[in-house]
């Protein structure tokens, strides 16, 4: 019963992802609305905090985002057979449609309707990936810290783009996790007061009175 169980678990990781990977156009950040809405409010499988918890790692380690938060949510929910599933159930239907398109396309490439129809997925997948900004924006913690990374990070991700600096996107990304490393140290360390000396004499005082 517990093997069908765990069967079970992986076949519907794989149905999830693998209708994510087959019905989200524009890459990673736009499967990001779709994922969260599948795996945190339609599964109950992850809470909001662990699906930005899980943005957060998955854009700072290599690899495609999509990819890399499928296998962190199955990694979660069905250990290393979950993850296994869950990450070849959203490369799946890119390779097979990839695949498929690159042995046509050069008989259509220069056809104007296929034409038209990329524009058209172009503006969609601006479209999605803005709500997944709008999704990703409403988990974060809406502090000073908070709100300071956001706006330092966007103007030195846009200056980076129109290359008036020369700072990879890497970087800026590296630096935040460093930034809220030490901004945690500091407050953690900036939270443990020394007692008082009404505390000193009171813990004095409890000790000598367990003698």
């Amino acid at each position: 019963m517990m093997i069908k169980g765990k069967v079970k678990l992986h076949f519907t990781l794989f149905a999830t992802f693998f209708r994510i990977g087959l019905f989200t156009f524009g890459g990673g950040y736009a499967m990001i609305a779709l994922i969260e809405r599948e795996v945190v409010e339609r599964r109950n499988w992850i809470s909001h905090k662990d699906m930005l918890d899980l943005l957060a790692i998955a854009e700072s380690t290599p690899g495609v985002i999509a990819l890399n938060t499928a296998t962190f949510v199955g990694a979660k929910i069905g250990g290393f057979w979950g993850a296994l599933s869950s990450s070849i159930a959203v490369m799946l239907p890119s390779i097979i449609i990839i695949s498929a398109i690159g042995a046509v396309y050069e008989l259509f490439g220069a056809n104007k309707y296929v034409q038209w129809a990329f524009l058209g997925v172009r503006a969609a997948v601006a479209a999605l990936i803005l709500n997944a900004v709008f999704k990703v924006f409403k988990s974060v913690d809406k502090s000073v810290l908070s709100y300071s990374v956001m706006a330092v990070t966007f103007v030195l991700a846009l200056l980076s783009v129109f290359n008036i600096i020369p700072v990879d996107i890497v970087f800026i990304i590296l630096g935040s996790a460093l930034f809220g490393i030490l901004w945690g140290y500091f407050k953690r360390k900036k939270g443990k007061k020394p007692p008082t000396a009404e505390q000193q004499i009171s813990a004095t005082g409890e000790e000598e009175a367990d003698k």
